[in-house]
């Protein structure tokens, strides 16, 4: 049995261990898209959106609802695959801690 000492490093050692990673979040990029790639989103695993790319042939006055729904499916694609480019970072953090399923971190 490790002794409080001990248990207050690993408790340390793990929370550098997840600074690191949610730092690392805002590095990992990821895009989502829609309408076939007639418009796209980047961002950060961490969920900020970098950018946004719309096609020229959406650009017309009779595509406004399409194209605000498109842009709307495109950020939760993004949104979707930053949670997921996440979640593996986290895992890789977090497989040697003894967490309840379905427990996510950063709180």
């Amino acid at each position: 049995m490790p002794s409080i000492e001990e248990i207050m490093q690993m408790a340390q050692n793990a929370q550098a261990e997840l600074q690191r990673a949610t730092a690392k979040l805002d590095e990992i990029k990821v895009e989502g898209a829609a309408g076939g790639g007639l418009v796209k989103v980047r961002a950060s695993a961490k969920g900020t959106i970098y950018g946004v790319d719309i096609d020229d042939s959406l650009l017309q006055p009779s595509e406004k609802a399409m194209l605000e729904d498109l842009i709307a499916a495109a950020i939760n694609d993004a949104r979707a695959k930053a949670d997921r480019a996440a979640e593996g970072e986290m895992s890789k953090v977090t497989s040697g801690l003894p967490l309840p399923p379905g427990f996510k971190m950063p709180f």
